[in-house]
């Protein structure tokens, strides 16, 4: 029974982290990569949406 625990915990401290680290990569890609991105309407968007957010960005 003990064992069955120990699974159970070390699974969801895995499901944690794991989607903590995939909410930081989309975070990631959403600031920089879409914020250097070339066509214009995407970088305004995405400058637009930092701006709303009080994120120095120029």
């Amino acid at each position: 029974m003990l064992n069955t625990a120990v699974r159970s915990s070390s699974s969801s401290a895995f499901q944690t982290v794991a989607a903590a680290f995939g909410a930081m990569l989309l975070g990631a890609f959403i600031l920089f990569g879409v914020g250097f991105a070339q066509p214009q309407t995407i970088h305004d968007a995405a400058h637009d949406g930092r701006h709303s957010f009080a994120f120095p960005c120029h």
